[in-house]
């Protein structure tokens, strides 16, 4: 098959989750014999050579298309005041993009076309127009990394500042509205969750709606023999430029850390994340070590016991939980942290939500009464079992399989949209 994946950004290096599913994905359907053509928005934030994924081989072309999707004040406002689609979406509406998704589809047979998440959903759109035009639109399948007005929405009920909480809630208002239209607009919904797969037939998406997991390229992440975990230490890790890994920090940092730091002083929580704010970095007194960007994940995570995921809002999965997961480690998160995850409270991970239960949970630890040993291996049975990206990319070719069967009689290959 030849596969044409739209991207909202080059997915490499794959550092974060997001990068890191489109890339596996990607990098599967190569291994597995297929053809990938990947579109990508070259972003000035994610900015990527043309020859960034040669390395995958002949099987996988790389296409880039610049746009300017840096978040600017006057335009921000401009849209807030005259436009009603969502801010973090239009960002992402490009006619450059536009045409150069026409052009393959004109000139090449593509048998699937995969767009990555909400942000590129409106080109589904574009497509339905070209219903009567001089090529065939190949089924199309909508990857959703998130529901993303849900996460909007979390993020607005909890935002104490009153101009802030408007502006997320006119964000997540826009989103749901933009999700409703758009989304119907697939022929088939991959949901990365099972809560999301639910959220997401509630907006009336088409069927199939199915459940593939995020994955992991297991060889990637191995544990070093040589590297050993410090007694009592924690760590997080994450993009500290997406705002609900921020909110997650700040209220460990505020609500749980003060506590048990001082019953605890000797421990020490170690922070990293991609593009972490000032605020974050600045100095402290109390071990708490933020150490920002990390060339490599794996090896930051088996330096430290424990890994926190104090998530409060969000969507999708966390794929930097199936990465620590896949390295044997104990992790303790809150549910929605590990919404999604073939996770079993005590078993291969640690599910506690609100801060007397974290605290209770980390004294606990701290006491030596957690046997982490049995948990991370727990773990990473769990992680080879379910989330070897070998699997996740069988299940997608399931998926193209099914919607490349012969359809009846007078059904359109692609129908405009609603």
């Amino acid at each position: 098959m030849h596969i044409l994946q739209l991207c909202p950004r080059v997915p490499f290096p794959p550092h974060d989750g997001g990068a890191i599913a489109m890339y596996d994905v990607a990098a599967g359907l190569v291994q597995a014999g297929h053809q990938v053509t990947l579109l990508a928005i070259n972003t000035p934030k994610h900015r990527q050579p043309a020859n960034a994924l040669a390395h995958l081989g002949p099987g996988l072309r790389l296409v880039l298309v610049d746009v300017n999707t840096d978040i600017a004040p006057a335009k921000a406002l401009k849209n807030l005041l005259f436009s009603r689609q969502p801010y973090n979406v239009e960002r992402f509406m490009s006619p450059a993009v536009g045409e150069a998704l026409l052009e393959i589809l004109r000139t090449e047979k593509v048998d699937i076309v995969q767009m990555e998440g909400t942000f590129v959903a409106w080109y589904a759109e574009l497509l339905g127009r070209q219903h009567r035009a001089d090529f065939r639109v190949p089924p199309l399948v909508l990857r959703a990394h998130n529901v993303e007005y849900t996460i909007w929405q979390m993020l607005a009920r909890r935002e104490p500042n009153a101009l802030k909480r408007f502006f997320l809630q006119t964000l997540a208002t826009r989103l749901e509205t933009f999700e409703r239209r758009y989304l119907r607009q697939f022929d088939a919904v991959a949901a990365i969750t099972p809560g999301d797969a639910t959220r997401l037939r509630a907006l009336h998406c088409p069927e199939p709606v199915v459940f593939i997991p995020a994955g992991v390229e297991l060889s990637r992440v191995q544990p070093d023999p040589a590297i050993r975990a410090r007694p009592r230490t924690l760590f997080m890790i994450g993009s500290l430029d997406w705002l609900p890994n921020q909110e997650g920090v700040e209220w460990f940092l505020r609500e749980v850390w003060p506590i048990f730091h001082a019953e605890a002083p000797d421990v020490e929580l170690h922070i990293a994340g991609r593009n972490t704010p000032a605020h974050l970095l600045a100095p402290r007194t109390d071990n708490v070590f933020v150490q920002g960007f990390v060339e490599s994940a794996p090896d930051f995570m088996q330096q430290y016991e424990l890994m926190l995921v104090p998530l409060l809002s969000g969507g999708g999965m966390r794929v930097k939980i199936i990465e620590g997961m896949t390295l044997g480690k104990a992790i303790l998160s809150t549910s929605l942290g590990a919404e999604g995850i073939a996770a079993h409270d005590g078993q291969n991970l640690l599910l506690r939500d609100g801060a007397a239960a974290w605290l209770q949970t980390l004294r606990a630890w701290a006491r030596g009464e957690l046997d982490l040993t049995r948990i991370g291996a727990e773990a990473a049975r769990t992680a080879t079992d379910v989330y070897d990206n070998r699997r996740v990319v069988a299940q997608f070719e399931a998926l193209y399989q099914r919607l490349l069967l012969p359809a009846p009689a007078g059904t359109p290959a692609h129908s405009p949209p609603a």
